[in-house]
């Protein structure tokens, strides 16, 4: 298969998906929220597994990785959903912490053109010296930016999922038409049968 194949494409879509999964997972870092620091690393790694598959034709790989495109799309539409709160969900919540922290999506605080204000916290040992109160002067909403991130994560598995079902096909006509080929290749039955004969012969006129 040529460079400007399908497989050249998908192992680019692969490498574009790693770098934007590695983004996401540093500022979900920044943010402690732990679901989606979990569901990034999952991801990095059958991206991974995806990216080998199609460079050393592994067309199991590459399935694998299909599979997990669609899964990987339901979890970031979940969280446009969360962020967007449609359903009875809110971004509020402490879901994506797993309800141990009160900790927001990092740009809720350090977004474009984010200003906080803060306010000293007195009478209280063992704390920081300092409490946030409100962020103001936003360009944009911390939301928006993370639903932003969803939907270009969307975008990119969507479309690798189609190169990754066309590359397994193009990787299994190519199997299916190599054992095709050797399949009816009559001479390494015969050349296996040859060798048993002659010395049946050489035996016999002993």
């Amino acid at each position: 298969m040529g460079c400007c194949t399908g497989r050249c494409t998908l192992i680019f879509l692969c490498t574009l998906q790693l770098l934007a999964a590695l983004e996401r997972q540093v500022f979900d870092f920044l943010g402690y929220q732990w679901a989606p620091i979990l569901a990034n690393f999952l991801h990095i790694i059958i991206v991974i597994l995806g990216l080998f598959g199609t460079i050393q034709y592994r067309p199991r790989y590459i399935v694998v990785y299909a599979i997990w495109t669609a899964i990987w799309v339901t979890w970031n539409i979940f969280i446009i959903c969360f962020y967007l709160e449609v359903g009875g969900l809110s971004k509020d919540s402490e879901l994506l912490t797993f309800n141990i922290s009160r900790h927001q999506s990092w740009w809720s605080e350090n977004g474009p053109g984010c200003m906080r204000k803060e306010a000293s916290v007195s009478g209280i040992k063992g704390l920081d010296s300092h409490s946030y109160i409100s962020v103001i002067g936003c360009a944009l909403e911390y939301r928006y930016i993370e639903v932003m991130h969803s939907s270009f994560q969307i975008l990119i598995a969507l479309v690798g999922f189609v190169y990754a079902c066309y590359v397994v096909s193009v990787f299994t006509e190519e199997e299916d038409s190599f054992d095709f080929i050797g399949g009816f290749d009559p001479f390494p039955l015969y050349h296996v049968n040859e060798k048993p004969t002659n010395l049946l012969f050489k035996q016999t006129y002993l």
